[in-house]
């Protein structure tokens, strides 16, 4: 079943787009550096995921992480 916080399917989106946005990457320039990692998500999937609207698999959570910076402990402060 899926499981949903206030009608979200992740909860790390407004995270991921603040970060994006504090390194001036446009949601292309994220998308090409995941493929470099082997990840690929579209300028869409990337939106879409910054919107809430899509679920995100731990290895891509993980390799935006990686790119952007991001402390995966801090999101993990958002269940709370």
């Amino acid at each position: 079943m899926l499981k949903r916080f206030n009608n979200k399917k992740n909860l790390t989106g407004n995270s991921i787009k603040e970060a994006r946005e504090r390194k001036g990457l446009s949601r292309i320039q994220l998308s090409i550096k995941l493929e470099l990692l082997g990840i690929y998500l579209d300028r869409i999937q990337i939106y879409r995921i910054e919107g809430n609207k899509l679920m995100i698999k731990d290895f891509e959570l993980i390799g935006i992480a990686k790119i952007l910076d991001l402390d995966l402990n801090r999101l993990k402060d958002l269940l709370d």
